[in-house]
């Protein structure tokens, strides 16, 4: 075809262009605007960062967190998992032999210790690396109460602990729970510092109780165990006043929003 360069007719470049084009800069990026030029197609995934150094390119970053996004099978998972499976394991070594064998509280303790901290990762795992799914938003507060309630269940069952105290921390846990559903359509409640705090002198509390304990340190516990239900109580209260100030201005929001539009 006469007069039609070869790249406009799909040929191959000539020599000449490729040297024109590639003397435009030395980044990957003018590069591929003159394979471009040339006729050439890159092959899927060749696409490097901006400076061409080989670091993947932004899309494949969020189609990895996609596909993190789409599995279960993540670590911070398996940990909720985990927690799940030791609650019967601690119930089994809490209660063996009568429940009051210091050996199997050792166990007993370390099953719930463990419980405890894959607590304290599987959520910063979730969050930092962006394996959030909806399996994890359902079964890592489940896991909590479970170990938690059977803990506190198991106690005050051996005599060790009060049944008004795990009715108290039971009660408020459950209770939080169902208020952050009610308002859940007006806001999310979020976790406070208090309501962490709660949560780690719980842990401990309960975790004292379950060793065989004697003398100062079975003192020490219930001072402990003290704290931690006042610690309940405080965050409980202070959870029921941001669900009210949260819902009164997601109603007076829709309201606003209804007379704008009907304006």
């Amino acid at each position: 075809m006469t007069g039609v360069p070869a790249s406009a007719a799909g040929g191959p470049s000539p020599a000449g262009a490729t040297g024109k084009v590639s003397a435009v800069g030395t980044t990957g990026k003018a590069n591929a605007t003159g394979a471009s030029q040339a006729g050439v197609t890159r092959p899927a995934g060749a696409d490097q960062g901006a400076e061409g150094d080989g670091r993947p390119a932004r899309g494949a970053k969020i189609a990895a967190a996609a596909v993190n996004q789409a599995s279960i099978w993540n670590i911070a998972n398996l940990l909720t998992m985990l927690r799940l499976v030791l609650v019967p394991a601690f119930v089994a070594l809490m209660l063996a032999d009568g429940g009051y064998d210091p050996a199997w509280r050792s166990f007993a303790w370390a099953a719930f210790a463990i419980a405890m901290i894959t607590d304290l990762f599987d959520g910063h795992l979730a969050r930092a690396y962006d394996l959030v799914t909806d399996f994890g938003k359902i079964a890592d507060p489940i896991a909590d109460k479970a170990i938690m309630g059977a803990a506190l269940i198991c106690l005050s069952g051996l005599g060790d602990l009060p049944w008004w105290v795990t009715g108290v921390i039971l009660g408020r846990e459950l209770g939080i729970t169902l208020l952050r559903f009610i308002v859940i359509r007006y806001g999310v409640i979020p976790a406070s510092r208090g309501g962490k705090l709660k949560t780690l002198t719980q842990g401990v509390a309960v975790g004292m109780y379950i060793l065989a304990l004697t003398g100062w340190l079975a003192t020490l516990r219930w001072w402990v165990m003290a704290a931690a239900v006042v610690l309940t109580v405080v965050t409980g209260l202070d959870y029921v006043r941001q669900a009210i100030v949260l819902r009164r201005q997601g109603i007076a929001e829709r309201r606003a929003a209804l007379e704008e539009t009907e304006a």
